[in-house]
């Protein structure tokens, strides 16, 4: 992603260079332009550079080794998160050709599960400011701080509020980790230059009270703005970004399941927008089960649904499933009635007093569920006794949910159930796969929401896909920022979770796994933006902005983590 001081210029002889401004310590202090010891002699010379490093000038190869080592030699997986932060914000070049090489082993550090620990020890780790802080006191100045970056070249905003930080609840300032590490996805997988990226939080207080009571809390120590007071902020927050970053894409994370909800319903159409944990999980989770009948033979629509957890994320994946169910050929009905969705309360009901306007399409009449029960809340063990159930999908966030007497109750139905339980961190994982697989004699097919280890079963080894959203939001954040796409459909995440499962491989297929693997993201966002984009085309042909060579088209605007050489002007 080429943009503003960090474009590529190319000279009479067609040698490739980046002009460079900056100086001395300032050029040491620009982590998008560092190079560090990898400054060439000449570099050194013209950019006044000399003394200010040790004399040894090193390969780019020789950094990489260095860094390695340093991060291996750390002892904790909160201390490499904090090796690799301080290196992001000194040298972002070295920073994600590092991560790139090691992805299967750094995408846990930089995001989950560990970034959810550096959310809660934010405000004791605090290292180097980056993105914006947005309270009730600055959010109609947005246009002015937008000075500090060139603001028409950020191409993708990711803003959290905290308040439902993975599974660990509202951490106020804290939740700036959860933008930092999206973004970081977005360059490894789609290319996003760095200097596009915009991560912010919005700091509208906090109901923690460990927070409240820690003397160290960065955040503003008081009680969490709700009410209109909350909506009038959201909504100027939202006019001053279209204002101040007019082709910006924004991500929405970690809201509360109402505001999450109310937020993607209110500005979607104002500016290109979408939650992540609505979408983007409805997608890799589709995805996921699209993949899970390959191995069955079978089509989606020949499954029945059952949603345990519906918040934001269970919500999300219903309807997502649905239009997965719909584009397999069912009627919106017919999707609408091989679903089941679960909460505290049992499965959803329309007889409910304070029923939540956002799960109200898949709640079911009492009247369906009278002849399994006279009990007034039917339980997960209920549904799956009375209803053929053979896609169980965990969002509660409620560890140990699955037992084996849900599993056996599925077995009567299929002989290949497919669970998935994706709830994060593990300790909130509905179940562990070593113990699905134990209950099925191996027969279930299952994925997780957090990294698990292969499982050996009677001889047979089963990888655990890891049903995560960053095999979605990278291709379809850069299908929207090259479309210019002026409202983000549900049409572009159902594409993306199709193009998704044929990303498989048959020998992944054959071991059980219904996603690829981490270290093949930067592939799969670019086969997921070229589909979104070639859906686009065919849907309106009016769009003009798509060239003959797409392929040639995307590599060229997926920057690559390489020094350029640089010139001086």
């Amino acid at each position: 992603m080429s943009i503003a001081k960090y474009l590529r210029w190319k000279d009479e002889d067609g040698t490739y260079f980046r002009p460079v401004s900056l100086t001395g310590a300032a050029l040491l202090n620009d982590r998008t332009l560092n190079k560090s010891t990898a400054f060439t002699e000449q570099e050194r010379i013209d950019f006044d550079l000399v003394g200010l490093l040790p004399p040894m000038v090193q390969t780019f190869d020789a950094q990489l080794k260095r860094t390695y080592e340093g991060f291996l030699s750390e002892d904790s997986n909160i201390s490499k998160y904090v090796f690799l932060r301080a290196l992001q914000d000194r040298n972002e070049t070295l920073f994600y050709a590092l991560v790139s090489r090691h992805l299967d082993e750094m995408t846990p550090i930089i995001y989950t599960p560990t970034v959810g620990l550096a959310c809660q020890e934010f405000s004791h780790r605090f290292q180097k400011t980056r993105g914006l802080y947005i309270s009730p006191q600055n959010v109609s100045s947005i246009a002015q701080m937008a000075h500090h970056f060139s603001a028409k070249d950020i191409k993708i905003i990711v803003v959290t509020d905290s308040k439902a930080i993975l599974g660990i609840g509202d951490q106020g300032v804290g939740g700036m980790g959860i933008p930092i590490g999206k973004l970081s996805l977005y360059t490894l997988g789609a290319g996003i230059h760095p200097a596009s990226c915009l991560p912010i939080v919005l700091d509208v207080g906090t109901d923690n009270e460990s927070l409240l009571n820690d003397p160290m809390y960065l955040g503003m120590p008081h009680r969490r703005m709700t009410g209109e007071a909350y909506d009038t902020f959201i909504a100027t927050f939202v006019a001053q970004v279209k204002h101040a970053f007019p082709k910006a894409v924004l991500q929405w994370e970690d809201f509360s399941k109402s505001d999450a909800f109310n937020n993607l319903e209110r500005y979607h159409e104002t500016l290109p927008s979408f939650n992540d944990d609505i979408q983007g999980t409805g997608a890799v989770v589709l995805a996921g089960v699209i993949g899970a009948n390959r191995i069955k033979n079978e089509r989606i629509s020949d499954q029945i649904y059952a949603i345990y957890g519906a918040g934001a994320g269970g919500v999300g994946v219903a309807n997502q499933i649905h239009a997965g169910l719909v584009r397999d050929g069912l009627t919106p009905e017919q999707a609408t009635d091989r679903i089941f969705i679960l909460d505290s309360q049992g499965v959803v009901l329309t007889d409910r007093s304070n029923l939540d306007e956002f799960k109200r399409t898949y709640a079911k009449s009492r009247i369906q569920v009278t002849a399994w029960t006279d009990l007034e809340r039917v339980n997960l063990e209920s549904l799956l006794t009375e209803v053929p159930v053979t896609v169980l999908i965990g969002t509660s966030g409620i560890g140990q949910a699955f037992t084996e007497t849900h599993v056996s109750l599925m077995l009567r139905h299929s002989d290949r159930p497919i669970i998935f339980p994706l709830s994060n961190p593990t300790t909130h994982s509905e179940a562990i796969p070593e113990d699905l697989y134990k209950w099925s004699s191996g027969q279930a097919i299952v994925a997780t929401g957090s990294p698990y280890e292969p499982v050996t079963y009677k001889g047979v080894t089963h990888r655990v896909g890891q049903g995560n959203n960053v095999f979605i939001f990278p291709g379809v954040g850069l299908a929207a920022i090259l479309s210019k796409v002026s409202i983000m459909d549900k049409d572009m995440f159902t594409t993306a979770a199709f193009e998704l499962a044929q990303c498989l491989t048959d020998e992944q297929l054959a071991n059980g796994s219904v996603y690829p693997e981490i270290h093949d993201l930067r592939t799969i966002s670019f086969r997921i933006a070229k589909a979104v984009l070639e859906e686009m085309l065919e849907k309106d042909s009016s769009i003009d902005f798509l060239p003959e060579n797409l392929d040639g088209y995307l590599a060229e605007r997926m920057w690559e983590a390489e020094y350029m050489p640089y010139r001086r002007v």
